[in-house]
Formats: C-alpha cells, structure tokens, sequence
C-alpha cells in the first residue's frame, strides 16, 4: 500500500488543507501483508474523523492500512476540524469542501474511479454523521455508508440541556437555528429522499450500549424502521472509544459490497 501525506490548497475553504490517502499497491514480498490492487481506477472509501480529531487519527489509532489491503480499494481522509462536515453559519463552507470539492481534487491526484458503485463513505462520531449526510444527500454518488457511534440525531442533540459544553461549538455551526426537517437533520432526509431501492445505498450503522450517543442511533434506526430503509444495525457493549471503533471498522470492512475486480 502507498501511504500518503496530502497537502493542498482548497479554493472552498480558501486555504492550505490536507487529507491522508491509501492507495492499493500489489505486492509479493512484503511478510505479513496481502496487498491487491486491480492495476485500474480504484474502487474508494472515504473515512471521516469524529469532532476532536484530524485526517491522521484513522491510520494512528487502527490499523486501517492492513484492514483494507486485501480490498483493493483506495482510502481518502480529510481534514474538517469541527465543523460537523458543514457549511458553518460563521465559518468555512465545509459540506460544500466535502461534498464537491474534495472528491474533484482527490481524483485530480489520484487514480480513484468516480463511478457509484466504486465508491463509499464511512465516520464515527461527527463523522458517522457527515458519513449519512453524505450518502443521503447524494445517493447517486455512494453504493454503501456506514456510521460508528455517529451522532445520528442532531435535531435533537443540539438542544439537549445534558451538553452546554457544545452551544458554542453549535451556534457557529447552525447559527442557533433549529435544523429540524432541513438537510442536516438525518432523521428528514431519511424520510424526504425516496430514490428506488436499487438506488438507495447500503447502511451500516453501530453503536455501543454504554456510548453517550446511544439514543442518537436508536433513534435513527427507528426512523430506518418507519421509513422502511433497509439498514444493517448492531449494537452491543461499548463505549466512545478507539478499541470499538477499531473492531467495528473491521466488521464495516468485511460488510461492504466490495468485489475485488
């Protein structure tokens, strides 16, 4: 695998950014490693990082490179800060940089194909929800999205008493307003999209019992249920923590509908 330090500049953002890239590399003789690559566009996932990390912190507290070696498909991390993957009310225009820009560079730079089926989107935390959003808004582009521990139900976490810690972080986001039944409430876009079964793409979602944000998600598969959006869902003990996340992107991994070409 190539394993790459991507600085850039974003004319979104209007500034110097960076995402970490793996890229499949068929190899013999390295112990220890199974690594394929079909030589062609490569098939992608794009991984998202929860709210207090960055671009690096996938490939620091996984083994993300030796998960997706035997997959053959490429992986692009971005960078987004705090954002929630959004275009801020006072900040920078990050959906906009996720959903438009970043794929157009990254493909620009890299071999990676641009056709549905070849490519997913997954986070945790923020980026499970940035990971939805993603997949929801734009079903055309993604064939399978996965969520651990997102914060799957941001209509109602952004007024729950129990976290004054995130107003700030919030109201710069989304202004103060209420984002119930827009874009950025998950739970509406579940219901507001009605593309063909065919078109609609595969959910993995997983959550620990014990996670902070367990109500987000049991809300959200809830809604999967009245809506009847076919979703794979697991839940069991676990936390807000890197071991589960760690184990889970192993089981995502080996969920996506990859066949390697």
């Amino acid at each position: 695998m190539a394993f790459i330090t991507c600085n850039f500049h974003s004319e979104v953002l209007g500034l110097s950014t960076s995402m970490t890239v793996i890229l499949p590399q068929q190899t013999t003789t390295q112990i220890g490693m199974n690594n394929r690559s079909s030589q062609k566009l490569h098939k992608t996932l794009y991984l998202l990082h929860g709210l207090s990390d960055d671009d690096t912190i996938w490939s620091r507290r996984t083994s993300i490179e030796r998960y997706v070696a035997e997959l053959g498909i490429a992986v692009v991390m971005p960078n987004v800060h705090q954002s929630f993957y959004t275009d801020m009310e006072y900040g920078n225009k990050y959906w906009t940089f996720l959903s438009e820009e970043l794929p157009a560079v990254a493909r620009s730079f890299f071999p990676l194909s641009d056709a549905r089926e070849d490519n997913y989107v997954a986070g945790l935390s923020m980026g499970g929800y940035g990971a939805f959003k993603l997949a929801l808004r734009h079903p055309d582009r993604f064939a399978a999205a996965g969520s651990l521990s997102g914060a799957l139900d941001m209509a109602s976490h952004i007024q729950d008493p129990a976290f004054p810690h995130m107003v700030p972080y919030f109201n710069l986001i989304y202004g103060g307003k209420d984002i119930t039944g827009t874009d950025e409430d998950l739970l509406h876009l579940l219901s507001a999209n009605s593309p063909s079964m065919a078109e609609k793409p595969a959910l993995y979602q997983c959550c620990g019992t014990e996670d902070f944000l367990y109500k987000d998600n049991l809300a959200f598969r809830d809604k999967c249920k009245a809506v009847d959006y076919p979703l794979t869902y697991v839940e069991g003990p676990g936390n807000h923590e890197w071991g589960y996340w760690d184990t889970h992107i192993q089981h995502f991994l080996a969920w996506l509908p990859v066949s390697f070409r």
